[in-house]
């Protein structure tokens, strides 16, 4: 019996010192019970469960910034309003509107993670959810993660100025891990996951649970996390990417979005997991100008 008792006396203190920082932790060695992992910032929840073996105690926001590559975006200016310069740029203050009410549904539901799609291709979902992480980081401390999550035709990486991968599918095949698919540009706080490499079954990738499993792990370190689904009549993808984020925001785009397919989009997503509408490309002389914004919560 004594050296039973020595030999778990031993493992109990290798696994202490392991976790006291004795080991330096990395892809491959295993994560801490859920109780050990602290809140990043105040307010922010800790993270609630174990996940698969990763980055253990260390996962936090110093991490966060030792390993995500710093890049050197080339935002298309046109598009990309708040990396232009010009902070009376025609739009930037639509985008703070939406801003403003993203945080009034928050007070009434919880709501960190919000999937950005579309009825169709071509209606601004790209452009308004680039944008929309753009202007949620101009707020001083806030900090944002954007993913594209549209395999089939990403567009984020162009917008940005920057590469596609490794990305969101080299996470889900289980071939890089959190850390080295992120990357961040000149806008301080603005954290970005490319699409990643092409691959010929986006369906079956996102819906394998190792998105729901990548949100579950860096949610404690963001204020938000926003992602650019595919549109969500022509494929599944969407209605699939929803059901692992607190809310949905649709864009449609005036007098181009068919009124059948905004309301075949809409039926993809239970009700209370849509939070608003955009309405893109209206003309300038309209009285809402460009972006009009419905909240379904109000």
């Amino acid at each position: 019996m004594s050296r039973i008792h020595e030999a778990l006396k031993k493992a109990e203190q290798e696994r202490a010192a392991i976790q006291g920082g004795a080991a330096q932790p990395g892809f491959g060695t295993p994560v801490a019970d859920a109780a050990e992992f602290p809140a990043t910032q105040e307010g922010m929840p800790a993270a609630t469960q174990p996940a698969m073996p990763g980055f253990g105690s260390s996962f936090n926001t110093d991490t966060l910034l030792a390993r995500c590559a710093q890049l050197q975006w080339k935002p298309d200016r046109a598009t990309m309003l708040f990396l232009n310069g010009d902070d009376n740029a025609r739009g930037t203050e639509e985008f703070r509107t939406l801003r403003s009410r993203l945080y009034s549904v928050r007070e009434k539901m919880p709501l960190t993670k919000l999937l950005v799609t579309s009825a169709l291709p071509r209606e601004g979902k790209s452009f308004t959810a680039s944008n929309l992480a753009q202007v949620m980081v101009r707020q001083h401390g806030r900090r944002a993660l954007l993913i594209d999550a549209d395999l089939r035709a990403p567009q984020l990486h162009n917008m940005l100025g920057t590469t596609s991968d490794p990305g969101l599918s080299d996470y889900l095949m289980g071939r890089n891990d959190e850390f080295s698919i992120m990357q961040r540009g000149p806008l301080e706080n603005l954290f970005f996951i490319p699409s990643g490499t092409g691959v010929a079954d986006p369906a079956e990738l996102v819906g394998n649970g190792r998105l729901k499993l990548l949100l579950q792990r860096v949610e404690p370190l963001f204020d938000w996390i926003i992602i650019d689904s595919p549109p969500a009549v022509p494929v599944s993808d969407a209605s699939v990417l929803a059901k692992a984020c607190d809310g949905v925001l649709m864009v449609v785009r005036s007098n181009v979005t068919p009124a059948d397919a905004a309301r075949r989009a809409r039926q993809e997503f239970p009700d209370q997991a849509l939070v608003g509408l955009v309405l893109n490309g209206t003309r300038a002389d309209e009285p809402y100008a460009r972006y009009y914004y419905e909240s379904y919560k109000a």
